[in-house]
């Protein structure tokens, strides 16, 4: 059976959840995102100071104590915390929780580039500066990558697979991809998925300053993120937590939920011919978007939307932008919600495949904020200054991950 007339083996997403520099919780990040606004919470850490780029963009309104309770910080570092309050929130929309399925088919599988390396850079601080004996015991548990799913699935009480991905700033779309693969298999009938992030670490900062990937726009942080622009000058690092609940679409139906789209692909590639980790690879992007498209029984004119990875640095939106019109044509409505978020590294999958069934349910592309001029070498639509109405039955998500890692998710309106 070709990929044009199988039925693809899809899962149905019933519950989303986001916090973001944009807004926290679904509502108010949607809200804020379709208006085209400029990240509200712009900080320059101490860390970071002295450094090219010293700032970010950051949660600060979010109350981690008032919602989790103090006790999550000697449990949690601040990327597992932001992935629980968007776990949480995606529950409750789904409708489900403990009291209403079986935990042993309740998987976890959260993706994320760095872990807990800001409590790993202040523990070398106490290290070097008083002493192996006052490092934290907590040391181990606080800063592996897996600690975000780890804490999801104990504050669920999820008992299913609990994993964690790590794909760099793919981790959020192949964790979803993962999840999805699991839901087809039958391993589980319910997966909470997606990717968290917060990092603020001088020496990874220090050294992406000197690989020119961070914007230097010091003097204008809030549009220093401004993809596809002709003057962009790299990307800006965000934190955040993006997190969808798939579902078995016989599951959701038995239970009566209401399916908000549907992921109906995933391809992932690797770029073993870039010249370098950090190099985007125009082959490896096709490969993994074509292997989407077949997954998902699609045709490339069938996208109406894509939600790029679109960072901002000039390499990668000129080599995403000509696979995006090769392999998809001029149709599509391209948009870079990193614009308004910040680039979130591993939780952007996440982040972006939830905006993305958003676009589908709402039938509106968001704007890229702070692009003013569209570099005349970028052969694709894209969207800015206002969102955009659009007939939208089919869309995509696509991360580019240092290393090589390529993934893209397909998604449906249902």
């Amino acid at each position: 059976m070709t990929a044009a007339t199988r039925e693809p083996a899809a899962a149905v997403v019933t519950g989303l959840g986001l916090v973001t520099a944009a807004g926290i919780g679904v509502k108010d990040a949607w809200s804020r995102v379709t208006s085209a606004t400029v990240p509200r919470g712009v900080r320059r850490p101490t860390s970071l100071q002295d450094l090219p780029c010293d700032f970010m963009y950051t949660i600060d309104d979010l109350d981690v104590d008032a919602v989790l309770g103090v006790a999550s910080h000697r449990l949690m570092d601040r990327f597992a915390q932001l992935a629980v309050v968007a776990a949480r929130e995606a529950v409750a929309d789904a409708g489900l929780g403990p009291d209403v399925w079986d935990s042993t088919r309740v998987a976890v599988v959260v993706g994320s580039a760095h872990g807990g390396l800001t409590f790993y850079d202040e523990q070398q601080a106490v290290l070097t500066e008083r002493g192996p004996r006052r490092v934290s015991p907590r040391m181990a548990p606080l800063t592996v990558v897996n600690g975000a799913a780890g804490s999801v699935a104990r504050d669920l009480g999820a008992r299913g697979p609990s994993l964690a991905v790590a794909t760099a700033c793919s981790s959020g779309t192949d964790a979803i991809g993962t999840a999805l693969q699991l839901l087809r298999t039958g391993a589980c009938d319910i997966a909470v998925t997606g990717g968290a992030e917060s990092m603020c670490s001088r020496a990874v900062f220090a050294g992406t300053c000197n690989a020119k990937a961070l914007s230097t726009r010091t003097t204008d942080p809030a549009g220093a993120c401004r993809p596809f622009d002709v003057d962009r000058d790299g990307f800006v690092v965000g934190e955040g937590a993006g997190v969808l609940v798939l579902e078995r679409a016989e599951h959701a139906r038995a239970r009566g939920a209401k399916s908000r789209a549907t992921v109906r692909g995933y391809g992932a590639a690797t770029s073993s011919e870039a010249s370098s980790p950090v190099a985007p690879s125009e082959a490896g992007i096709e490969l993994a978007l074509r292997a989407a498209l077949a997954d998902a029984g699609a045709a490339p004119r069938d996208v109406g939307h894509v939600n790029a990875h679109g960072t901002s640095t000039v390499m990668n939106d000129l080599v995403e932008a000509a696979v995006l019109h090769r392999v998809l044509g001029e149709g599509p409505l391209v948009t870079s919600t990193k614009s308004m978020t910040g680039h979130t590294l591993g939780a952007a999958g996440g982040i972006e495949a939830a905006f993305t069934v958003l676009a589908l349910e709402e039938q509106l592309v968001p704007a890229t904020v702070n692009l003013r001029t569209q570099d005349p070498r970028v052969p694709v639509e894209v969207v800015a200054e206002t969102a955009r109405t659009a007939r939208l039955d089919c869309a995509v998500s696509t991360s580019l991950g240092f290393g090589g890692h390529n993934s893209v998710l397909v998604l449906a309106r249902d």
